[in-house]
Order: C-alpha cells, then sequence, then structure tokens
C-alpha cells in the first residue's frame, strides 16, 4: 500500500486492517470480508441524517396532461371494462407518453370517485383495477384522465428542500398524513399546488418505488426540475454509481480529504465486536471528529441560515426611537432574506 490517502475501497480495508494489526494477505479472507462491510456500513451511517453536497443530485420530473377526448361506456355486467367512441388512449402525446397509460386515474361524467387504469389494450378500451359502482350503465358518457402519483429518480434518497419541491412552482412538501387527510379526493386536475413523498410496494424487484403526489394534478405538461440526495454512494473506475462498494477499485462518493472517516467506523465496529471498548471509544472519537470538521467545513455553496440582529433603536429629532418590529409573518426568514 502507498503512502497516499486511502482512496479505493481496497485501500480503505487495507489500512483499517494495518491500522488493527491483522494481516493484509488475500488468504485472510474474513477479516477482509468483516472491514469491508464495516466500511460500507459507515458509508451509509454517514449519509443518514447530513445533506452532504457531494451526494446531492438534481433531475427534472414532466408531468402529464389530462385527457378527455371522446366518451365511454361501461355495462353493468362488465364493470371494469371501459370502451370509448373518438378516443385515442394509445396514441404518444407528443411526450413520449400515452394519452392513457397504466396508473393514471379515470373519474366519470358527475361522479367524484376515482378509478386506476389496470391495462389499456387498445385505443377505445382500457380496464380498471376496482371494479364501476355506478347503478345504470354508462353510454356515451363524459370523463378524463390525469396522473397525480410519479416516480422519482431510482437513486432518489430524500429531496434536499424539505420544505419545497421544485422552485419551478410553489409546490410545498406536506407530511403523508396530512396530505391525504386534507385531500381524500384527488379528482380535480389544475396547477398543482401542495405535494408529499409515498413508497409505493416493490414490483418485480426489491428496489425501492418512491413517488411525488401532487394536489391538484397537474392538468398540463410541467417541467419541475428538483433536488435530492443519491443512495447511490459508490462509484467504480469507470464512473457507474452503486450503493456499494464491491470492487476493489471503487471508490466511495465522499471527497478524498474525508475518506479516512470511514476508517475510523470500521476500526471501532473492529474492536467493539472484540469487547475492546477502549480502543473502539477512540475510534469512535476519531470517526466523530473528522466527521465533525467535514460538517463544519465552509465554502459558498454551503451558506447556512444567519440569525442578524436588527437594531431597534435610530437617531431622532428627539433622541433614540424604536424602528422596526420584532416578529413578522412574512417569508423573509424562510426565504433567508437579511
Amino acid at each position: 500500500m502507498s503512502a497516499n490517502t486511502p482512496t479505493t475501497y481496497e485501500e480503505l480495508y487495507t489500512d483499517a486492517l494495518q491500522r488493527v494489526r491483522e494481516s493484509t494477505a488475500s488468504t485472510n479472507t474474513t477479516a477482509i470480508d468483516i472491514m469491508k462491510r464495516y466500511l460500507n456500513q459507515g458509508l451509509q451511517d454517514v449519509h443518514v441524517q447530513q445533506n452532504w453536497p457531494w451526494a446531492e443530485r438534481r433531475s427534472v420530473l414532466q408531468t402529464k396532461a389530462s385527457y378527455e377526448t371522446g366518451t365511454v361506456a361501461i355495462a353493468l355486467n362488465a364493470r371494469t371494462t371501459v370502451t370509448g367512441t373518438s378516443t385515442a388512449w394509445t396514441t404518444d402525446n407528443g411526450y413520449g407518453v400515452n394519452n392513457v397509460a397504466v396508473g393514471d386515474k379515470i373519474v366519470f361524467e358527475g361522479e367524484q370517485d376515482v378509478y386506476t387504469v389496470a391495462t389499456v389494450p387498445g385505443a377505445g378500451s382500457l380496464t380498471l383495477e376496482e371494479k364501476w359502482v355506478g347503478d345504470t350503465a354508462l353510454s356515451g358518457a363524459t370523463y378524463y384522465t390525469y396522473r397525480d402519483e410519479y416516480a422519482l429518480a431510482s437513486d432518489f434518497w430524500r429531496l434536499v428542500d424539505h420544505r419545497a419541491f421544485t422552485t419551478a412552482l410553489p409546490i410545498p412538501i406536506l407530511p403523508r398524513q396530512g396530505f391525504y387527510a386534507a385531500y381524500v379526493r384527488n379528482n380535480a386536475p389544475s396547477q398543482p399546488r401542495v405535494s408529499t413523498i409515498i413508497d409505493l410496494a416493490p414490483s418485480s424487484s426489491t428496489a425501492r418505488q418512491p413517488r411525488v403526489v401532487f394536489h391538484p394534478p397537474p392538468n398540463a405538461v410541467y417541467n419541475l426540475p428538483y433536488r435530492y440526495i443519491t443512495t447511490n454512494l459508490a462509484v467504480s473506475s469507470a464512473g457507474a454509481a452503486a450503493a456499494n462498494m464491491s470492487a476493489t477499485t471503487d471508490e466511495p462518493i465522499i471527497p478524498l480529504r474525508y475518506r479516512h472517516m470511514l476508517v475510523f467506523y470500521a476500526i471501532a465496529e473492529w474492536y467493539r465486536d472484540r469487547k475492546d471498548d477502549a480502543r473502539a471509544s477512540a475510534a469512535r472519537q476519531a470517526f466523530e471528529d473528522t466527521l465533525r470538521r467535514a460538517a463544519n467545513d465552509s465554502a459558498p455553496e454551503r451558506d447556512h441560515p444567519r440569525f442578524i440582529a436588527r437594531n431597534p433603536y435610530r437617531a431622532g429629532v428627539a433622541g433614540f426611537s424604536v424602528s422596526g418590529r420584532r416578529f413578522s409573518t412574512g417569508t423573509r426568514f424562510d426565504e433567508m432574506r437579511d
């Protein structure tokens, strides 16, 4: 191992093994595997609560316009089958998405109930996930479809801004419970005003399925840029992102000047599992000190909100008088304006 700062996965676990006086020979597979696990565990722990600048990513979400061309019919003996007249459900809407797609929502004439589209077999045929509950058959009825849930980036962990989804429109983020309590039927498309983040059940894999839900559902195509923290905390020598380090040449996304904190973390876990509390505590302290220094590092793009005391006095003809108010109901604090 060189005398340089540990950079790659192999250099990190080799450094950790040397510090605990453990053999670094390739035959010492048990110790190497344990250190590898500690390093990846530390890589995840470092990013749990802190929004590090190196883990920030950006993406753009493009919403879908509502669609209501033509009329529909539903028979009482086939309540999940919807037949369209003069509809073009399988036609590309010009943005690479069909006018109606699986997962879209549909509302029928004179109703408030929301149904989910399960399949779209043809331009005038679709099926519903839920059975339609009307008392009489529909024939020549108007309708409209829309989408209120949108997939986020595949490596999405959490938003950088905990208050707003995007800066393109004023769309604050609400807690899930509050969102669904306030908007039980999210069935009237318009320009979105609020949103929340949800997780769908895994589908076809163990991968997480994060979604953003808008209220009202978008009625048109909007480009909504957003910033988020990535789940991909490692990168290969070829530049491929991954959740963990695996190949010997992989590197953590942590800047080089801070990477040795992972070594301290691994050493602390090593000694803790061996009941050596004194060495574990010392290594844990070194890890926390490095983590703290990284958190307190300064740069223009990492500026923090500041509390600036306003002078309540000013010189006047008759001496000093109070000026300004102590409290404000405006948006100056949220916007970090002086």
